[in-house]
């Protein structure tokens, strides 16, 4: 607050960009959440990703434990030719099923983006339309 004294005459003001900001920031802590359209656009981009992440980390996964597996079988447990060649085969096939994430990957995200395409597509029409 601050006084300024002209003629007899005095003029009050309070003014804190501060206190302002302070205030609206605390505000918004309480008002309801809104998203924005912005916000939703990019949300549903993110749900179309999910399926295919989840599902290709998993093939991944899966994949480099049997390439583990296989490479334990020839390296550590070759007591025997056979532990050998079953490690070889175990490994192959392990190298493949990591192989497939990425392609697998790839085909569930195309699937899930074609089935939300239209909601994407409109809501980036309001959007563009907005501005």
């Amino acid at each position: 607050m601050a006084d300024y004294v002209v003629n007899n005459e005095t003029f009050e003001f309070t003014y804190s960009a501060k206190e302002q900001e302070e205030v609206a920031r605390i505000r918004n802590k309480y008002l309801p959440k809104q998203e924005s359209k912005m916000e939703q656009l990019i949300k549903l981009d993110k749900q179309a990703e999910k399926p295919g992440q989840m599902a290709s980390i998993s093939v991944g996964i899966i994949g480099t434990l049997l390439l583990g597996v296989g490479m334990c079988c020839t390296m550590v447990w070759n007591t025997s030719m056979g532990m050998f060649v079953g490690g070889v085969i175990i490994g192959l096939i392990g190298m493949v099923i990591a192989g497939i994430a990425f392609p697998l990957y790839k085909k569930i995200t195309e699937n899930q983006r074609a089935k939300i395409a239209n909601q994407i597509i409109a809501l980036s029409n309001e959007i563009s339309l907005d501005n």
